[in-house]
């Protein structure tokens, strides 16, 4: 991780009650007078991790991250009920008028990169600037392309790992019969499906084979939040209209953003990325040629890590 800041810790942690169910973790850490800065995780469902902190110049920004509901340190775990875009987008709103936040950058990659846009158009006036990294607009044929055909022919060989626990006659609507699983009273085979769908994620997020990616990911704390919200969100296209996010992007042409993509992201393929930037002009897109999905893959970290000291440089003139 030579591209990235130095390891630091946060200097205060908040836990905040939004409603009878859910209770969200937040923490801050870098500068308390800097720039405020949101992160938000991918997923939905995977949770922050302690590198997260290191795309930001510490002296520079106070960065802001909390897990979404459901996952990490968020209470309780895996949870479904009270667990929707809307509610996501309002949980931000919430933290920001806890922090005392007037306006704030946004980053967010995969499922992270959806919300920072939903958020950014219902609140534009509260945002300074967007980072975004492998953009998922979360449109049916984006998520049939990664659960049902299209990514399973460039990895056939972990493909058919994925297909292993659905039976023949199921197959047809993958995403259905992993939901099934997921959400049902059977606790040996959910755990089974939560492992069998977040190895496939991380198999398929980088370039080239990352082994700290595949062990992240088939713990079994993520592995259980990150399939069941995953598959809860995309049953329900995310709670999004169809085309949203680029139907409302004239609600921030006045945003800045800068838009990192691999060039051979399988997650999310660059075709979202490129539409989202034919839509948004303001949103500089800037291309890794050899890379894939991964926020560590080499290449987009030095490009998120470019991409934040530049709007430091361009906030801190204001």
């Amino acid at each position: 991780m030579g591209d990235f800041y130095p390891e630091i810790k946060p200097y205060v942690t908040h836990q905040l009650r939004v409603d009878s169910v859910h209770t969200l973790y937040i923490e801050e850490s870098g500068e308390p007078e800097g720039i405020p800065i949101l992160f938000l995780h991918g997923g939905p469902g995977a949770g922050c991790q302690p590198y997260h902190r290191r795309f930001f110049d510490p002296n520079r920004y106070r960065i802001i991250m909390f897990d979404q509901r459901g996952c990490g340190r968020s209470m309780p775990h895996a949870e479904l009920e009270a667990n929707n875009t809307g509610l996501l987008i309002s949980d931000i709103e919430n933290i920001r008028e806890l922090l005392g936040v007037s306006e704030w950058m946004v980053f967010g990659g995969s499922w992270g990169s959806t919300l920072a846009l939903a958020y950014a158009e219902a609140y534009p006036s509260r945002v300074l600037g967007l980072i975004l990294r492998g953009v998922f607009l979360c449109r049916e044929r984006e998520i049939e392309w990664f659960y049902q055909e299209g990514a399973s022919r460039i990895y056939p060989d972990y493909w058919q790992d994925y297909l292993s626990i659905v039976p023949v006659s199921e197959r047809d609507d993958m995403l259905r019969a992993y939901h099934r699983r997921l959400t049902g009273k059977d606790e040996l085979a959910r755990m089974a499906a939560a492992k069998a769908w977040s190895l496939w994620e991380a198999r398929t997020a980088s370039l080239l084979p990352a082994k700290d990616i595949i062990n992240h990911f088939s713990d079994p704390h993520v592995a259980l939040s990150l399939a069941r919200i995953e598959s809860h969100y995309f049953v329900n296209n995310a709670f999004l209209k169809p085309n949203q996010l680029l139907d409302n992007a004239h609600r921030i042409s006045d945003i800045p953003g800068i838009i990192v993509q691999g060039r051979y992201d399988l997650i999310c393929p660059m075709e979202s990325a490129w539409e989202l930037h034919q839509a948004w002009p303001k949103g500089e897109l800037k291309i890794i040629a050899d890379a894939g999905h991964a926020a560590d893959d080499p290449g987009i970290d030095k490009a998120l890590v470019q991409a934040t000291d530049f709007f430091a440089e361009e906030l801190e003139q204001f």
